[in-house]
């Protein structure tokens, strides 16, 4: 491959760019990427965070290539590593994630490309890999040049590998060096934020996690060639988690960001509805994530916003951000509250009429305008698997530590109440927001459930039904059975999915690719409950073949009892069915009973 060029990079130094490469970044895909912040309109909070998605994008090749090398990869899959780590940006829309939310929030202007809705970045990202870079004719013949290759498959490869949508004759660990719960993606932006802002976020030892990662059964994994080297493996996802929860609560839950970001978002909507023809809408929203940056959107709002919206624009422009009237967080808000406003927050939609509503009950009781922000932390990582010999286990397993970050990053949930008054005093007492948010989030909550089955009270019902089946209680004290492991809610839940009528409200997709079934999303949802503090998780060790392993037992909380006799009335039916089932398989589920005072159970 011919000579390319050397760039400087604030944290990798320099970093080498060959001709291929070089070629991909003068595309008009790539330098739009230069005007594109990686932190949307953070550097309100913090000024040094105006570093772009083309910086992050040339740092996240550089750590890729660091990981491919160290793992021994040929020079070809070396190669599509470093494109696919260069391109996996390219779909990211005008402002980032601010701006990508208005498509969940608005379902409706989701562009449709050939039969397929387009629903966040990675959509627009595979799109363009596959049908914009090989029309390059110059980049086709690089390409054919190099690898032997059509330039149609070699994109079609890179697709899959950005966007971790391996398709079948791929190797599946290429992906995980771009997409995966310890990526380069992960890494890159972790450190790069943490620069830029100027907040520290935690140690992340890049050597250290390269040096820790091996190929077991086809996937990446971490792992050690003696105790001491599988205990630093151990630290070096750990400072990965650590960085990723405080990277929430310090950047994006900062009430700063958090309100620039509204305003932005409402600003946008504002512009969106009042634009009248359906098609130039859609066209407009398409161009957010193929062809605008920064300035273009503003400019998109400035031309066609009402004086709603140009008003918001004109403050951003001048720094007269919207300040933060009440604030609530994971500890001001009960479990069934929490739970609920989590759940809202995952469904656009939903989340756009919570905050829409409360804002206006706000706006009529108070009488002064308010915007409203509810967020949530995402991106728990569920499949990251740690080496010890012959034999792999979950890095959650493994750390009593990392198990608590998960829960950590779970259990985040900001909260936001803006007022555009300047610095009056709005008047609003926490306590009579707090009514409001408990009055609305229940009738949120009921919108979704006739949308489409909410999986999450789905399992939430299994716990609720197990304790009804076994639980005793008497004025004194109570019985509750506590679960002994969560292969055994993979159990249960695959054999709901055989019932016709809870296959839908139990919808969790299962894989064997550790040697047993597993589902993600499943053990995402039951960290979710326990973060929300409706389950409780209890740790147990257990010798297995001279290795002392972690396993994890849960049993339903008061608080859980609670929000679970709450959701069990708008699903009459599936309780008769998962009350049925349970019934049959009683003897088969293991449990233990433990003992607890009523008083303090049910406080």
């Amino acid at each position: 491959m011919q000579q390319g060029s050397t760039v400087h990079d604030p944290l990798h130094g320099h970093v080498h760019i060959n001709r291929l490469e070089s070629l991909l970044v003068g595309t008009r895909e790539m330098q739009r990427l230069r005007r594109i912040q990686q932190l949307g309109l953070a550097d309100i909070a913090f000024p040094g965070a105006n570093h772009t998605r083309y910086e992050h994008s040339i740092g996240t090749m550089h750590v890729a290539n660091m990981m491919a090398k160290a793992l021994g990869l040929e020079e070809v899959d070396v190669q599509k590593v470093r494109v696919a780590a260069l391109l996996h940006d390219v779909g990211h829309s005008a402002f980032s994630h601010s701006v990508e939310a208005v498509l969940a929030r608005n379902p409706g202007l989701m562009p449709v490309i050939d039969g397929e809705r387009f629903s966040n970045h990675e959509k627009f990202t595979s799109h363009i890999i596959k049908h914009n870079f090989p029309k390059y004719d110059n980049i086709a013949s690089e390409v054919t040049t190099v690898f032997g290759l059509d330039a149609n498959e070699f994109f079609s490869d890179i697709s899959a590998i950005a966007t971790g949508k391996i398709d079948e004759g791929l190797k599946p660990y290429l992906a995980q060096i771009v997409s995966g719960d310890i990526d380069a993606d992960r890494i890159d932006f972790l450190m790069r934020d943490s620069y830029h802002t100027g907040v520290s976020l935690g140690l992340i030892d890049v050597e250290q996690i390269v040096d820790s990662l091996t190929i077991h059964n086809d996937r990446v994994v971490l792992g050690g060639h003696d105790s001491y080297s599988e205990d630093m493996a151990l630290a070096a996802a750990e400072s990965m988690l650590i960085a990723r929860s405080h990277h929430y609560s310090a950047i994006i839950h900062n009430p700063l960001t958090q309100s620039v970001r509204t305003m932005l978002v409402r600003a946008l909507e504002d512009t969106l509805d009042n634009m009248e023809n359906r098609h130039d809408i859609v066209l407009a929203v398409s161009e957010f994530f193929t062809i605008m940056n920064d300035g273009d959107l503003l400019e998109f709002i400035r031309q066609h916003g009402p004086p709603s919206a140009n008003s918001l624009l004109q403050r951003i422009r001048e720094g007269r951000i919207c300040r933060t009237a009440l604030r609530f967080n994971q500890q001001s808000l009960k479990p069934g509250v929490r739970m609920a406003l989590s759940t809202i927050a995952r469904y656009g939609a939903a989340k756009q009429m919570f905050e829409q509503e409360l804002a206006r009950r706000l706006t009529q009781h108070y009488g002064v305008p308010v915007l409203i922000d509810l967020s949530v932390a995402r991106g728990v990582p569920k499949s990251t698997r740690i080496q010890k010999g012959e034999d792999e286990h979950f890095l959650y397993d493994e750390s009593a530590l990392a198990n608590g970050l998960v829960r950590s990053i779970s259990r985040q949930i900001s909260l936001c109440i803006f007022s555009d008054e300047g610095d009056e005093d709005t008047g609003m007492d926490a306590g009579d927001v707090l009514e409001k948010i408990e009055e609305l989030s229940p009738d949120l909550l009921r919108f979704i459930r006739y949308e489409k089955y909410l999986n999450i009270e789905g399992i939430m019902l299994v716990f609720y039904c197990l304790h009804r089946l076994f639980s005793q209680k008497d004025e004194h004290k109570v019985l509750i059975p506590r679960i002994r492991n969560i292969s055994c809610l993979y159990q249960l839940v695959q054999g709901f999915a055989e019932i016709k009528r809870l296959k839908d409200l139990l919808d969790y997709r299962f894989h064997d690719r550790y040697g047993f079934p597993y589902s993600d999303s499943l053990f995402e949802d039951i960290q979710k409950l326990v973060a929300m503090g409706l389950v409780d998780e209890d740790l147990r060790y257990y010798d297995k073949s001279g290795h002392w392993a972690q396993r994890y037992e849960y049993v339903l909380t008061g608080d859980g009892v609670e929000y679970g006799k709450n959701i069990a009335q708008y699903y009459s039916r599936e309780m008769e069915h998962i009350t049925e089932y349970l019934t049959m398989h009683k003897h088969g589920i293991p449990r233990d009973m433990v003992s607890i005072n009523t008083n303090r159970y049910y406080r």
